[in-house]
């Protein structure tokens, strides 16, 4: 008679506990976003005031991403060799790459742009024959996006290299292969391959810090919110569109850096 109970309830028990499991795997801190996200886009297109401020404020998007990608993109090229530079057998470039992450990682990044935009821009554009007040606002704001991510990046990277067995570089070598091409080849696509999720956050990261910038007058969507609250007072509307914007872009971002990132554990 015991073993008949515990028979007929051992099947419940396990449906519970599946239950539960399903309960607490569900991702119902997307459903919360998805749910304000959805909320704002009623208010945006029932309310006239919301879609005045958002029409106003969109129009940014355009220069937000394109400072973004390209800031990334030169980024990605000084943190590889940072990176490289931060394993490198040589004393003087180690200790160079290690002085400039160090000096990016313990000064605040508004701080950062305003001293490489404000002051290491006109002290480089000098020597170089470009006339100062020709460089554009929006420029700045890629140097110095790109020279503080730079040190973040090469972090990502020297992690990456690190993280590959030193018998690949061995074996490279054995088979004839300099130094050079055995980065090139073989330790530098299976570190990218390793680090390419880490990659895609820090660049989640720049597009929201790439609102910093408007401290420099581009005109990238939170500046715009700032022009448009300031000229016509509704800060409710102009933060709550410029949140809606920005969460939409990086909720699209993330959700599909999870997805790569699946692909690669399936792989």
């Amino acid at each position: 008679m015991i073993e008949q109970i515990e028979l007929e309830n051992l099947p419940q028990s396990a449906l519970a506990q599946d239950r539960q499991s399903s309960f607490d795997r569900f991702p119902w801190w997307l459903l919360a976003l998805i749910g304000f996200l959805v909320a704002m886009a009623v208010t945006i297109w029932q309310s006239e005031s919301y879609s005045e401020s958002f029409d106003f404020i969109i129009s940014g998007i355009r220069l937000t991403m394109y400072t973004t990608l390209v800031a990334f993109g030169v980024a990605l090229l000084i943190g590889l060799f940072v990176g490289l530079g931060r394993i490198s057998h040589n004393v003087v470039i180690r200790n160079l790459a290690i002085t400039y992450v160090e000096f990016v990682r313990g000064v605040p990044t508004l701080v950062l742009i305003f001293t490489v935009a404000l002051v290491l821009v006109p002290a480089v554009s000098g020597p170089l024959g470009v006339d100062n007040r020709l460089v554009s606002g929006n420029t700045r704001a890629i140097v110095a996006l790109a020279v503080i991510y730079g040190a973040f990046l090469a972090e990502i990277f020297r992690a990456g290299i690190e993280s590959i067995p030193p018998g690949q570089m061995e074996a490279a070598r054995s088979l004839g292969m300099s130094y050079v091409q055995s980065m090139r080849f073989i330790i530098l696509p299976q570190a990218i391959r390793n680090i390419s999720p880490a990659l895609g956050n820090d660049f989640i990261a720049m597009l929201k810090d790439s609102s910093l910038v408007s401290v420099l007058a581009v005109h990238d969507l939170t500046h715009r919110a700032r022009l448009y609250s300031g000229s016509t007072f509704r800060f409710r509307e102009s933060f709550l569109v410029l949140t809606f914007t920005y969460l939409t872009l990086t909720l699209i971002l993330s959700l599909l850096l999870r997805w790569y990132e699946r692909r690669i554990r399936k792989e």
